[in-house]
């Protein structure tokens, strides 16, 4: 079983900016493509970026040029830096491994943009 905890969520005023961690437990990390998701109140959970097993990235158009995804194989880290934060951002943000047909889930972590 593959654990992932989330952290560096808060409130911060649009503009601003945050970096998400997610630390995991997952034994050969640098084989699992590694996502962010997000959901907000009354919405589906929605893809935000992707990080490949080979390193390949991919953005949602919502966050493109703003949001940054990367990964450390050496420490199992996946990290989301968000900049020019809007108040649409806020959500509850997740992490996800994947590895075949295993799919993981961290517990969330809550970013709210707000005045």
């Amino acid at each position: 079983q593959v654990q992932l905890v989330e952290s560096g969520g808060g409130l911060v005023q649009p503009g601003g900016s945050l970096r998400l961690s997610c630390a995991t437990s997952a034994s050969f990390f640098s084989r699992y493509a590694m996502r962010w998701y997000r959901q907000a109140p009354g919405n589906e959970r929605e893809l935000v970026a992707t990080t490949t097993s080979g390193g390949r990235t991919n953005y949602a158009d919502s966050v493109k040029g703003r949001f940054t995804i990367s990964r450390d194989n050496a420490k199992n880290m996946v990290y989301l830096q968000m900049n020019s934060l809007k108040p649409e951002d806020t959500a509850v943000y997740f992490c996800n491994a994947v590895l075949g047909s295993g799919s993981y889930w961290g517990q969330g972590t809550q970013v709210t943009v707000s005045s």
